[in-house]
């Protein structure tokens, strides 16, 4: 594989193209973001034509965004469009961004929208910036963090939440997308959502209304080191980019990826920069122009697996190479990013529009925050929707379904069509009563500490579960564990299914800590991801932090996101004849095996076999 990979990036590096030519990508944008400092250096010729000189000899880009405000370093119009006229003659298409922070330093200090100074800079920032661009984007911090006395008193009696989602969007209409317009009626004003949508609420991010009122959103995929910090999961990457194109109604311009994680090794890099591409991101947006100048080339970024056949050769891209008819030899990440992308872009053409499980996610719902992230990174598919799914075979509802006040009729409607849903304990815990007309379960504070599963295997350590509890033989286990289970006490349900009507309603027991998903065994998953897949083609066996990534053209990528190889095989009907792969034409048989005990009479099940290597990919077309 790795031969192979080498190969493409060998190919990729002979085109011969001049250096500022535009790069054209077949199948996304790639764009870089200045920051306003970084702008404000391009004041000097020199370090403009230079620092560009190191950037774009390793990395081909598209498009640039060039930023005029960011802690109060408001870029002046000369500087602007000294800046705007240089990537304009490198080919390059040009738009504008905004920061709207007063020390991002502190805490992200934010503006107060309800003081009339703040106001008034926030609004004369969008009309100095609509005056030299026709598209600006905004960065992460269009929310607010303000308790000044000013704000505590124009809150009055709501909740801090309702008072900044109905403030921001006055905001949002009043001082930015209307004073732009007014200056420059042709301007377009994006809004970039950062990664931890599932707090927006709390600081005026409103999903509800905000892509409504601007011209356009992007996504932010950073995922980083998923052990600190914000604590988010590699599929993330993906997940936050199908749902925001999902509330946005097709208008999610693209990701956007920052140089965090890449300590963890370059591998964590490229992973949230493919996951862009494998969610059909239209632009990969790469922050930020100083990130790409100053973080160097490092030994430290080769993991130790990258001594086998892994997806992404970091010996490959340090090397030198050829871009027309000079010899670069690589400094910093800008080359990174540039082999993976092309790569990713070479591939994304044979992808069709992703398909997943369908998860019902109320605007401004609180409750398992992030779960769908731990669900895709134990190979199930995600797909979030803020409205109930309609002609579904299965619909996932977590606690964030409990305050849609319709929801038992809605989960009625499903059963007695004939689909499935399936519950979280979150849900059942938070409104039991919503559940209780088609099964009368419990779930409270009761926990329950495992590592047996029976006939599916143990966990490698102790798990705590809540106690799902039921009526003998009014609903069934389907996957139970216990301490032991075996020969043991008692045991708990994992998965537990109860039938209505035409349908089933499956209740999902999720850990105590979210990550505990990843140490269920094997047998355990494959039997959840089985009953959870019947709008889907295939399904994954094998082990958790493998992602599962479908298509509606019949094609398919598997993710290991492990650092050891793993097996793994992906299931179909017995019609399934064998996988392609996508970048290589190897061929993969599938053969038939009975299929996996179930409740429900189903066909034998065809299975084709896989090792993937660690941080490896593979992308099949399967027929």
């Amino acid at each position: 594989m790795k031969t192979i990979r080498s190969l493409i990036v060998a190919v990729l590096a002979l085109v011969l193209l001049p250096l500022s030519a535009r790069a054209d990508h077949k199948n996304f944008v790639v764009s870089v973001y200045v920051r306003a400092y970084e702008v404000e250096k391009m004041k000097d010729t020199q370090w403009l034509e230079s620092s560009w000189k190191t950037i774009s000899s390793q990395l081909d880009v598209d498009k640039i965004y060039l930023e005029t405000h960011r802690d109060m370093l408001l870029v002046d119009d000369a500087t602007l469009e000294k800046a705007k006229r240089f990537f304009e003659k490198q080919g390059l298409e040009v738009a504008g961004g905004i920061t709207y922070t007063i020390s991002e330093p502190n805490d992200f200090e934010t503006f107060s929208y309800s003081d009339p100074e703040d106001r008034a800079w926030v609004r004369k920032v969008a009309e100095h910036t609509a005056r030299h661009f026709d598209e600006i984007l905004l960065d992460d911090f269009f929310f607010t963090s303000s308790k000044k006395d000013v704000e505590i008193a124009a809150k009055g009696d709501r909740s801090w939440t309702q008072y900044r989602l109905e403030r921001m969007n006055e905001a949002g209409r009043n001082l930015v997308v209307g004073p732009a317009k007014a200056v420059n009626p042709k301007v377009q004003v994006i809004i970039k959502y950062p990664n931890w949508y599932d707090h927006f609420q709390g600081l005026g991010f409103n999903l509800e209304d905000g892509p409504q009122i601007f011209d356009g959103v992007w996504t932010g995929t950073e995922t980083r080191d998923p052990g600190s910090a914000q604590h988010l999961q590699n599929y993330l990457s993906y997940n936050i980019m199908r749902y925001f194109e999902n509330i946005s109604g097709g208008r999610n311009g693209g990701g956007w990826v920052d140089s965090g994680g890449i300590s963890m090794s370059m591998d964590r890099y490229a992973e949230q920069l493919f996951l862009t591409v494998l969610a059909k991101g239209r632009d990969v947006m790469l922050f930020a122009y100083n990130q790409l100048l100053d973080v160097k080339l490092n030994p430290r970024f080769r993991a130790s697996w990258q001594d086998g056949e892994t997806s992404w050769d970091y010996d490959a891209m340090a090397a030198p190479f050829k871009k027309g008819r000079e010899t670069v030899t690589p400094t910093t990440m800008a080359r990174i990013a540039d082999v993976v992308l092309r790569q990713a872009d070479e591939l994304a053409g044979f992808l069709g529009n992703p398909v997943g499980i369908q998860s019902y996610k109320v605007f401004h719902a609180p409750g398992e925050e992030f779960l769908q992230n731990y669900l895709g990174m134990i190979g199930l598919p995600m797909d979030m929707y803020p409205s109930f799914p309609e002609g579904r075979k299965t619909v996932l509802l977590t606690e964030q379904a409990a305050t849609d006040p319709d929801l038992t009729r809605k989960i009625e409607d499903q059963l007695k069509a004939g689909g499935d849903v399936v519950i979280t304990t979150g849900l059942l815990k938070a409104v039991p009563e919503k559940i209780a007309p088609v099964c009368e379960l419990q779930c409270d504070d009761r926990k329950a500490l495992v590592n047996d599963f029976g006939y599916y295997g143990k966990s490698d350590r102790d798990i705590l579960i809540p106690q799902v509890r039921y009526l003998t033989n009014d609903s069934w286990e389907v996957v139970s564990a216990g301490r032991p289970l075996l020969g043991g006490v008692s045991g708990w349900p994992v998965l537990h299914r109860a039938t209505y009507s035409k349908g089933t309603l499956y209740v999902l027991t999720i850990p105590d800590d979210f990550g505990d998903l990843y140490v269920y065994p094997a047998g355990a998953l494959n039997r959840i991801r089985q009953a959870m897949s019947r709008d889907l083609d295939l399904y994954l066996e094998g082990p958790a932090k493998v992602g599962l990534f479908l298509y509606d053209n019949k094609t398919a990528v598997v993710e290991n996101f492990n650092d050891n190889p793993v097996e793994i095989k992906l299931v179909g009907t017995s019609s399934l004849r064998g996988l392609i792969d996508l970048e290589t034409g190897e061929r993969v048989d599938a053969t038939k095996e009975p299929a996996f005990p179930s409740f429900r009479r189903t066909a034998p099940a065809s299975k084709a076999s896989l090792t993937l290597p660690p941080h490896s990919y593979r992308a099949f077309r399967y027929e």
